[in-house]
């Protein structure tokens, strides 16, 4: 399972939100791309990027903050936040990002996400964040009556490459994933999935690599790497390629003598 660790840019500082509340934002870092090598140091193969200020906009606001990371780091970075319009996208990927993240587009404009799927094949992840098993939209400040479920059965139609599934009301807690959710979704769709929200400590991660046989590919983890609480290299070691589970114990003489 992949750990892919979250910088999110508001004001082009490094921050996290509280269940998405950008009035309960708490400043991590000045400087975002000192966070992103440091993250890529410790054993990141992916970072995941939001525009806060371009999901409440509707639009691209910290492609500074993007391109500088994107220069900086030699690892693959997914971006969300904005993308409402194909040329966004496309800006975003003229920047050597590799994958776009959708989210309000996809309920609201289904057959833009189709054409970007067709123009840009495997680039394509969509978003699904919810509340009680609906999707929000407009950088969470809107509830939809669509349930996440039924949306990520339509993208996976679509042509999405993967989904991101975060729980709002998890996000920023360090309140454990919602696994009841994930299983849920898994059993809707085939294409990969990516839990975020609420992970806080190893025993969470381990929880989700239950998960990763049924299709759960992946780990977005926020503000638990920001304080502390896991370090990249542990969640690596925990539940990544060579995890601590898949390495046989080395017991000084041949189990099989």
């Amino acid at each position: 399972m992949e750990v892919i660790p979250a910088i999110d840019l508001l004001e082009g500082r490094c921050v996290r939100l509280y269940q998405g509340d950008y009035d309960r934002s708490q400043v991590f870092s000045e400087n975002p791309v000192d966070v992103a090598k440091q993250w890529v140091e410790e054993g990141a193969t992916r970072l995941h990027l939001v525009d806060l200020d371009g999901a409440k906009a509707g639009k691209l606001v910290n492609l500074k903050a993007i391109e500088a990371i994107t220069q900086a780091v030699s690892v693959p970075i997914e971006v969300g936040g904005g993308l409402r319009t194909p040329d966004s996208v496309r800006q975003l990927f003229n920047l050597g990002v590799q994958w776009a993240i959708l989210g309000t587009v996809a309920v609201e404009q289904p057959q833009l996400v189709q054409q970007l799927c067709q123009e840009f094949p495997q680039q394509i992840i969509i978003g699904i964040d919810a509340r009680n098993g609906k999707v929000a939209t407009r950088g969470w400040l809107e509830t939809s009556e669509v349930l996440a479920t039924q949306l990520a059965v339509q993208m996976q139609e679509l042509g999405a490459a993967a989904v991101i599934y975060t729980d709002i009301h998890r996000d920023g807690t360090l309140a454990g994933p919602n696994l009841d959710a994930l299983r849920e979704l898994v059993a809707a769709i085939n294409i990969p999935v990516i839990a975020s929200g609420g992970v806080s400590s190893l025993t969470d991660l381990l929880s989700l690599l239950a998960l990763e046989p049924q299709g759960v590919t992946g780990v977005i983890i926020g503000r638990a790497l920001y304080t502390g609480d896991i370090s990249v290299s542990e969640a690596v070691r925990a539940v990544g390629s060579g995890r601590i589970q898949d390495i046989p114990p080395d017991l000084g003489f041949s189990a099989f003598a």
